[in-house]
């Protein structure tokens, strides 16, 4: 039971930072909408999000790893105590955890590269900068995961294949969402036109969670769990908490750290390293730690210099 609960911590907390973006960005366009439309989407939304998008996500992961196994029977199986879905899953899991570990590795690779942010550290900006090396990174490293997926089993090679596919996908469906939220903000599209993107806006960033889910953890109910309470708390955060969210400089810093470290984690489990369950919510609550803190530092900083350009001015 404890083991249980310290897994659906890490499943919310990865679930929520990872969110965050999503969270932002549902909030920014849902100030355009009246009130009666918020409320539908608000209800309706976690609706979608939580049973429809989390929740039959992991069974498509989980099928498309195992398509021996008919929908009826891994529905069956996931819920009951039947050795023979033990025995898929264990010989599904190399091939889920390379393709979530590599997918979500790029997401991190991406991010350090190429995304505008707020630099905590100062590599950051020097990384930064050097933005056209990751293309060259990532094809390296891709080549490098495949050989030795090959020395393996091709199957974990086309696994590793199918996670850099799937980044990419993604990555430009969140690269259009950004232009998109520009254009809704100062738009007049209807309001369940905006309703609507949201949704498959949602859809989009919730794979990232479901994916790094698989670090945790491979019961499905677990991840229901997890993600579902998660899912639910950034609901919360979108109606009122966008604010103090936005004043956090580093916790998109966090979250992506984070991803980076689970994809890592995943890769390795892959290749035949075995982790302690522990290992990966405490990666995330500890990196969560770190840059809310470095996010107060600042925010008390910026307080302060505030007060001294106020002493200042009427001086």
């Amino acid at each position: 039971m404890f083991s249980f609960l310290i897994i659906i911590l890490g499943l919310c907390v990865f679930e929520i930072i990872s969110s965050i973006d999503n969270a932002i960005v549902n909030a920014h366009v849902l100030r355009t909408m009246p009130e009666k439309y918020r409320k539908i989407f608000l209800f309706w939304g976690i609706l979608f999000a939580v049973f429809v998008v989390r929740g039959l996500l992991p069974f498509l992961i989980v099928w498309l790893a195992n398509p021996a196994l008919t929908p009826i029977q891994l529905f069956t199986f996931v819920f009951s105590n039947d050795p023979k879905i033990e025995t898929y899953i264990n010989q599904s899991k190399p091939f889920l955890l390379l393709g979530g570990g590599v997918y979500l590795f790029f997401i991190f690779l991406s991010w350090l590269f190429l995304e505008e942010k707020k630099y905590a550290f100062l590599v950051e900006g020097f990384i930064h900068r050097r933005g056209l090396w990751f293309y060259a990174l990532a094809a390296i490293f891709l080549t490098g995961i495949v050989y030795l997926a090959l020395k393996i089993n091709p199957m974990l090679a086309l696994a590793a294949c199918i996670g850099f596919t799937a980044f990419f996908i993604t990555d430009g469906f969140k690269k259009n969402a950004e232009e998109q939220e520009k254009k809704l903000l100062s738009s007049n599209m209807s309001a369940w036109s905006k309703i609507l993107y949201l949704e498959i806006l949602d859809a989009s960033f919730s794979i990232d969670g479901v994916i790094g889910a698989f670090a945790f953890t491979l019961s499905v109910p677990l991840i229901l769990i997890g993600n579902g309470i998660g899912a639910f708390v950034v609901r919360e955060v979108t109606v009122r908490g966008t604010e103090v969210i936005a004043k956090l400089a580093y916790l998109k810093n966090g979250a992506m750290y984070s991803i980076g470290f689970l994809g890592i984690i995943m890769i390795l489990e892959s290749f035949g390293k075995e982790y302690p369950y522990w290992l990966a919510p405490l990666n995330t609550i500890i990196i969560l730690f770190i840059f809310l803190y470095l996010s107060w530092l600042e925010l008390d900083q910026s307080h302060e210099r505030w007060w001294n350009v106020k002493r200042l001015w009427h001086k």
